[in-house]
């Protein structure tokens, strides 16, 4: 019982101290100069690269696949968030949108994939060029008004939904999506 009590004595003795290395290192670290720009690029950057790996691992074949009728096809996804991310990052830059049409007008896998990688590069350049405060202007998107950043968070938001689809449409054809490469199976039942 003294050994365990010494012990644990000797841990909290030691805890202030390294609660202290821990705040040096945290404040030593430099705050980039446009934290919610940084932030938000790296969020971006993360869930493209998903969609855009997802665009390239499925097969050709399954691009033209739809669950149901109703729905848009592996491919035309692919071509639909190429198209947004276009639409969202050009009005966020103050840019006419290129309009590629990509959904409309491609349907082979190195189109679509070439398409997604252009306008991926596209808004990366988007938001290279934008800083907190040029980040701040409002724009009209729609009936609302917002803060260009935003405008690019809900471009963020649109690619992370879309490659939920795609996610979907990658399991019911027994392919493991990017972001769960690597993981452990589930157990069997």
């Amino acid at each position: 019982m003294k050994e365990k009590l010494c012990f644990l004595l000797a841990l909290m003795a030691m805890a202030p101290a390294g609660l202290q290395g821990q705040e040096k290192s945290e404040a030593s670290a430099a705050k980039p100069a446009n934290p919610i720009t940084v932030s938000e690029k790296g969020l971006y950057s993360f869930l493209s690269s998903a969609a855009v790996r997802a665009a390239e691992k499925m097969p050709e074949e399954n691009y033209s696949f739809k669950p149901t009728p109703e729905v848009r096809s592996f491919g035309q996804l692919v071509g639909h968030v190429a198209d947004a991310n276009y639409m969202f990052c050009s009005q966020a830059a103050g840019e006419p949108n290129p309009g590629k049409n990509v959904e409309k007008s491609k349907t082979s896998k190195a189109d679509l994939v070439a398409a997604i990688k252009d306008a991926v590069a596209y808004c990366v350049k988007t938001f290279d060029g934008m800083t907190d405060v040029s980040g701040s202007e409002m724009t009209k998107f729609r009936s609302f008004n917002m803060a260009k950043l935003t405008l690019l968070s809900l471009n963020t938001a649109h690619t992370d939904e879309h490659y939920g689809n795609m996610v979907t449409y990658m399991r019911l054809k027994g392919i493991v999506p990017p972001t769960s490469e690597g993981q452990p199976a589930p157990a069997p039942k």
